[in-house]
């Protein structure tokens, strides 16, 4: 009995062993390696450069007023179609305290000095009249007193100025009524009833009233490394991307290409300006974010492979036919425009030819 166990025993351990030792062997063996194959296919071929920017009015203004003081009233808001004269704000004139004293005290002096040169006038008509006085010596006193009336004239139309920044006598529109420009958006209101306001004038830009642009005329703005900057040139077409509108490519022409650089990060960019064709179905706002893809050059459809399936040898650039199953021959090939993923091949490849696709580390 003993030795049955025994001999049991060694049965399974050698059997154990045996298995091992195959399972080790089959392990060991180098599997075959099956290679994938693809074809060439017919589509266009489009080389581009991509740059970034945003999307902006071509005509985008602000409007500043020609008087300061504060803001009585707001007429409009952000988003807004006004047209060209439409009110957008009033200002209501605070007046400088020492300005509208002298301007008060001028008007005072004009009057009394009027006043007396009236007496002398009349006076002297009578005596002219009687026949005293040559005509000489009473045109004398004829002139000075229409120049009293109008110092006296020039000195309210100052004292008006001052306090409602127009003349009651002037046919001009007043100055504390802010008008739009042009036709177009309100894109911003920054003022609210209550500010103060700084007028626009050779020492100061002035305070911005609002902003208003066509919007239905736009434009890209973007930038553009000098290492592509080189190969665009005003006419080509750009294909535009902008983030916020999904699914959606506007045609745009590349109009502008700043003649000098600005450095960024490192780096030197140019900046570019193209007219944007816009879809009369999508509102397109002002500040969008878009990239533009500039077309270098392209063809129709043409017979392309992808770039990955290309091996190279010295000068040259072949592919792998299948031939038989899992048998393969070089072919080199001529190659034409690239766009980074597909390649045009120009002679060496029909659609039927099938291409090893080439396994990572092995050739």
């Amino acid at each position: 009995m003993k030795t049955f166990f025994k001999i049991l025993i060694a049965v399974i351990i050698g059997g154990i062993f045996v298995y091992t030792i195959v399972f080790l062997y089959g392990k060991s063996k180098e599997q075959p390696v099956i290679y994938q194959t693809s074809s060439a296919t017919e589509m266009p071929i489009i080389k581009k450069t991509v740059a970034t920017g945003s999307v902006v009015p071509r005509k985008e203004i602000e409007i500043k007023p020609k008087v300061s003081g504060i803001i009585e009233e707001v007429y409009t808001e952000p988003g807004e179609m006004i047209k060209k004269g439409d009110v957008i704000a009033k200002v209501k004139i605070i007046p400088n305290m020492v300005n509208l004293n002298n301007a008060q005290s001028r008007l005072n002096r004009a009057r009394n000095n009027e006043s007396d040169a009236k007496r002398d006038y009349m006076r002297q008509k009578d005596l002219y009249e009687s026949g005293v006085v040559p005509r000489a010596d009473f045109e004398d006193y004829e002139l000075a007193y229409f120049n009293a009336q109008e110092e006296v004239q020039a000195a309210e139309n100052n004292l008006e100025l001052i306090k409602e920044g127009q003349t009651s006598r002037s046919d001009q529109p007043t100055n504390t009524l802010i008008r739009s420009t042009i036709d177009g958006m309100v894109l911003a209101v920054p003022v609210k009833e209550g500010n103060s306001v700084i007028e626009s004038n050779t020492f100061n830009d002035g305070t911005t009233i609002a902003t208003i642009a066509d919007m239905g005329e736009m434009i890209f703005e973007g930038k553009i490394d000098e290492t592509e900057v080189g190969k665009i040139k005003e006419g080509m077409p750009l294909i535009l991307t902008i983030g916020a509108i999904e699914d959606a490519k506007f045609e745009a022409l590349l109009e502008h290409i700043s003649p000098k650089g600005v450095e960024e990060n490192g780096a030197i960019q140019f900046k570019i300006k193209a007219a944007v064709d816009l879809q009369a179905d999508l509102f397109v706002r002002a500040g969008y974010s878009a990239n533009a893809d500039i077309v270098l050059a392209q063809t129709d459809s043409v017979l392309s492979i992808q770039e990955s399936l290309l091996q190279f040898e010295n000068d040259s650039v072949y592919v792998e036919i299948e031939t038989e199953p899992q048998v393969f021959e070089k072919r080199f090939i001529e190659l034409g425009l690239s766009d980074g993923i597909n390649v045009e091949v120009k002679e060496g490849l029909t659609l039927e030819d099938k291409i090893k696709i080439p396994q990572q580390g092995i050739q």
